[in-house]
């Protein structure tokens, strides 16, 4: 029996979001409203990124053992049993340490749910079907995002409201996660196809040639010419923003006494989770288009400056400290619409890095050092805030921007990279 994409496609890229999303933004919400500093939620939240810093260490081990649907089933399963596991540690007295073990062990989870799920989608599409439905990869990860960031911060503020106890709301925010991902799971377990192409690994007997192989991609990337021109942009690109990502949630959440804007947690979820991640989609989709028309050297810089000057708008939120919700939410959304337009020349850019034979797993390999760019960052961005306060570090963060600069200044992007040509399909 032959399923239609439309069955399964849009259902597995939502179920690649949401772990992502609660492993690196409802964790904040979570842990803020529960009283945790500033210092501590920013270090260690940070280290969930760890992941998908090291994923591709133990990306072969997906082929080796197993088909990628059976992995994909399984590890939804786990990722459903470890959100009922934080649900059961959110009434304890050890919150904090037990939910973040649990939410460690999911993070390995998602990380390896999508190595699976990424490699399932090519193996069960023809070519021309995944050209067609990588939009609507995208379109389905992106309404995980903001039914994460938007909707359930929304829904554990009124639960929050409703029952008088942040406890009892994020209890049920997350059974809610749980049961919907093992439905999820289940739904998966049941529609998606079963490709010919994909066959159980080799197992141990192929072990050593594919480690082998392994190291010596790992080494053809690390000779790239331009290398340390190279890791320096996937690291400090995004030096501004891993630190302000970090304290964008608290900072609204503060009271203003403190500094902060002092929203309530429905306020944020409508503000930042809602209104920002759609401008931000739009600015990744305005970026994208403005890159296929001019290519990538020509639109670098105006990226770049869009990506970094609209930091001013935390900025001036944490100067003027306006209480009108719409206030608020336009300057989050100039904000993400500059981000979302950055983002797209460094996405860009990593496909330019990872142009080769090789081209899968050195994406793979830029998407690590993707991640460890904003791990590292977000780590000490808490501390640093609680030392010297909202409008210092805010000012902190546009100084922050000139390693960005600098690199950008350095790579070297051929002309009409990126650009559609005339005679290009469609």
């Amino acid at each position: 029996m032959t399923r239609s994409p439309w069955s399964w496609v849009p259902s597995l890229y939502f179920a690649q979001g949401i772990p992502y999303v609660v492993v690196m933004s409802l964790s904040t919400y979570l842990y803020k409203n529960l009283g945790i500093s500033n210092t501590d939620l920013t270090l260690y939240t940070s280290w969930l990124y760890l992941p998908w810093v090291i994923k591709p260490l133990w990306s072969p081990l997906v082929e080796l053992f197993g088909t990628k649907r059976h992995w994909v089933t399984a590890l939804q399963f786990l990722v459903g049993a470890a959100l009922a596991g934080v649900a059961l540690t959110i009434p304890t007295d050890k919150v904090f340490q037990m939910s973040l073990a649990v939410l460690w062990l999911m993070a390995f989870a998602s990380a390896s749910h999508d190595i699976a799920a990424d490699g399932y989608y090519m193996l069960a599409l023809p070519q021309h079907s995944q050209a067609a439905f990588v939009g609507v990869r995208s379109t389905f990860y992106r309404l995980a995002n903001i039914g994460g960031q938007g909707g359930l911060v929304y829904l554990a503020g009124e639960l929050t409201e409703r029952t008088g106890s942040v406890v009892k709301a994020w209890t049920g925010v997350f059974w809610l996660l749980g049961g919907l991902f093992v439905a999820l799971a289940a739904w998966h377990a049941l529609v998606l196809p079963r490709p010919a192409s994909d066959r159980p690994g080799a197992g141990h007997g192929a072990a050593r040639d594919l480690m082998t192989e392994f190291f010596a991609v790992f080494a053809s990337f690390f000779r790239k010419p331009g290398i340390a021109v190279i890791l320096g942009f996937l690291l400090l690109y995004r030096l501004p923003e891993a630190q302000l990502l970090k304290l964008a949630s608290p900072f609204l959440l503060d009271p203003v006494e403190r500094g902060g804007l002092g929203l309530s947690t429905k306020a944020v979820g409508v503000a930042y989770g809602t209104v920002g991640l759609i401008a931000l989609t739009v600015g990744g989709l305005v970026g994208g288009w403005v890159i296929s028309r001019v290519g990538l050297k020509k639109a670098l810089w105006p990226l770049v400056l869009a990506m970094h000057l609209p930091n001013v708008a935390f900025l001036a939120l944490a100067l003027a400290h306006p209480t009108n919700l719409a206030v608020v939410s336009a300057a989050l959304a100039v904000e993400q619409f500059g981000y979302g337009l950055g983002f797209t020349a460094y996405l860009m850019y990593m496909i330019l890095v990872a142009e080769g034979p090789q081209k899968t797993a050195h994406y793979a390999i830029c998407t690590g050092f993707m991640a460890l760019g904003m791990m590292i960052p977000g780590m000490w961005s808490g501390w640093l805030q609680e030392h010297i306060g909202y409008v210092p570090f805010f000012g902190w963060v546009l100084l922050a921007t000139l390693p960005s600069f600098a690199m950008a200044a350095l790579i070297r992007v051929p002309d009409d990279f990126g650009k559609k040509t005339e005679d290009a399909s469609p």
